[in-house]
């Protein structure tokens, strides 16, 4: 089951799984962008991962799932000051208790069978902050630390747990957050930097750095095929040499090259 499959990583994900000869079932709330999908064979079911009564029907229709990728997700950007709470919510619940309560209802049929691979996608932005980008950054540091944490309970069991860290990826991703950042701080306080990172994630996809979703994909089915996955991935757009610098060098000099490349 590959969540939020109608475009960028995840439907990459659930075409190079049925690839790779899984029976693959695609989710994500509109069944209209997935048609393509069901012509290569996939299945497709509608599911919103904030709606308790969505989960539980996709999982009734689909039935036992053997492999979880838990993709959903988008970016909130604007400034912290300015950014509502009911907007910091929605984040929180998209990228994080969605996450969190659909994975919670697979995990007891796996742990019956003693087997299944459950794969988060977080970012390598699970390891940094970004300016205007406070929430979206809070719910991938969030997402690092259950997805460790679960590893560690369901390792007994035969589950396998993992966190595939992307990169910049070539989606509409980066052209979503930049449009969402100017409509909530672009006219205010924060409107000279936010119109320039704005103009920056718009450059994103395009970047000779940045990578194909298919990137990301083929490690989500590496990860799959796996028997003893490492905890986790970084995966395309820069991921590895990134993760490398903020590993490498203190807070300050990492920021200080971060912020020029941003």
């Amino acid at each position: 089951m590959v969540t939020g499959a109608s475009s960028g990583i995840g439907e990459a994900t659930a075409v190079a799984l049925n690839k790779a000869g899984y029976t693959v079932w695609a989710a994500a709330r509109r069944l209209d962008r997935m048609k393509h999908l069901e012509e290569l064979g996939i299945q497709t079911v509608a599911l919103d991962v904030t709606d308790e009564a969505s989960v539980k029907k996709a999982l009734h229709k689909i039935g036992q799932v053997d492999v979880l990728v838990n993709n959903a997700g988008y970016g909130s950007y604007g400034s912290f000051e300015e950014v509502s709470m009911e907007e910091a919510r929605r984040q929180m619940e998209v990228n994080v208790f969605g996450l969190a309560r659909l994975t919670q209802l697979v995990i007891p049929g796996m742990r019956r069978d003693k087997s299944g691979t459950i794969i988060n996608v977080s970012s390598m932005g699970g390891k940094f902050g970004e300016a205007f980008g406070s929430w979206y950054h809070a719910t991938k540091y969030a997402v690092e630390g259950l997805t460790d944490s679960l590893a560690l309970e369901l390792k007994p069991f035969g589950i396998n747990v993992v966190t595939i860290e992307p990169g910049i990826i070539k989606s509409e991703w980066a052209d979503i957050a930049a449009d969402n950042m100017v409509k909530v701080s672009g006219q205010g306080p924060y409107k000279k930097s936010v119109n320039k990172k704005a103009r920056g994630f718009k450059r994103l996809s395009g970047a000779p750095f940045s990578s194909k979703p298919e990137v990301v994909a083929h490690r989500i089915v590496k990860v799959a095929q796996n028997e003893n996955p490492r905890f986790r991935y970084a995966a395309g757009g820069s991921a590895k040499p990134i993760l490398y610098l903020r590993w490498l060098l203190t807070d300050r000099m990492f920021y200080r090259i971060f912020n020029r490349m941003a």
